[in-house]
């Protein structure tokens, strides 16, 4: 095993396998920061239930454009507590949902994740229950598109992508296949971009089958890169939030984002299980 790798091993061995909820927040129209709410609800293949960024293609404005036939890999937004409380100190005043998050986490290093990292939240199912349909209520009014997640591997295959792009969009259907139940197949419309990820095909996720875990889940696709509004929500924050590292690589610590996997209801308090893609790992970029 060269240093390399075992460098990635260990760093992989420091990630958290699980949180929890600090707050969670959703606004249906545009704005920087979003009010925190009691409850969110996530709906696969769209977002966050009345979120002005729930979308199959790219609803955030500067990112519509440029080129609104992108795929929406920015359904959810995730910032850990702990970037708020180092701010805090740090003399800037910025909430829950201040950022523009939906989701506040404690205890999981969202920075750190490799791409296509699924995220489940609630309790593990008991493993005698695996076998049970324990789907969520069905919330009649709240309706995804066709296929849930498949539809933004879909989405992705009508458009030009960069390459982190097509990385997360090969992770996102590497996803979306170990999550059906077995001898099914995933949605024919991710087939070749499954394709381009054969690791992907080997699920590598710890625990009881997937198909079989009803909790809301999501997958992470990579980094929110900050912006000057940033520093129009609280002057000389951004340089907080957006560096560089000795190496010469950009470091953006604005949060993570997600298209949701499955849908439900997410609180405060609620457990984060962390269930990392198998390897080779791909650390997160820009999308």
């Amino acid at each position: 095993m060269d240093v390399h790798q075992q460098e990635t091993d260990a760093a992989e061995q420091r990630l958290s396998t699980r949180g929890t909820v600090a707050s969670v927040s959703c606004n249906d129209v545009y704005s920087f920061s979003k009010p925190v709410r009691d409850e969110i609800v996530l709906i696969a293949g769209l977002g966050v239930a009345g979120d002005v960024h729930a979308g199959l293609t790219v609803r955030h404005r500067s990112r519509v454009a440029v080129d609104p036939d992108q795929p929406n890999l920015r359904q959810v937004h995730l910032i850990r507590a702990e970037l708020h409380d180092e701010v805090n100190e740090a003399g800037y005043d910025v909430p829950a949902g201040g950022l523009g998050e939906n989701v506040t986490t404690t205890g999981i290093d969202l920075l750190a994740l490799p791409v296509g990292t699924v995220l489940r939240f609630g309790p593990a199912p008991d493993a005698a229950l695996a076998g049970l349909d324990r789907s969520p209520a069905t919330h009649t009014e709240l309706v995804g598109p066709p296929g849930g997640a498949s539809a933004v591997v879909a989405a992705a295959a009508r458009a030009s992508l960069d390459a982190p792009t097509a990385e997360a969009v090969a992770a996102l259907a590497a996803c979306i296949q170990a999550e059906q139940p077995a001898g099914q197949t995933a949605e024919p419309t991710a087939g070749s971009i499954i394709e381009r990820n054969p690791a992907g095909t080997d699920t590598g996720h710890p625990g009881a089958d997937r198909a079989s875990d009803a909790r809301p889940a999501i997958v992470v696709t990579g980094l929110r890169n900050p912006c000057q509004q940033i520093n129009h929500y609280r002057p000389g924050l951004l340089k907080r939030v957006l560096g560089r590292e000795p190496d010469g690589s950009v470091s953006r610590r604005a949060g993570v984002m997600a298209v949701v996997l499955r849908g439900g209801p997410v609180r405060p308090g609620a457990e984060i299980h962390v269930e990392l893609p198998p390897p080779p790992h791909r650390p997160l970029d820009r999308v």
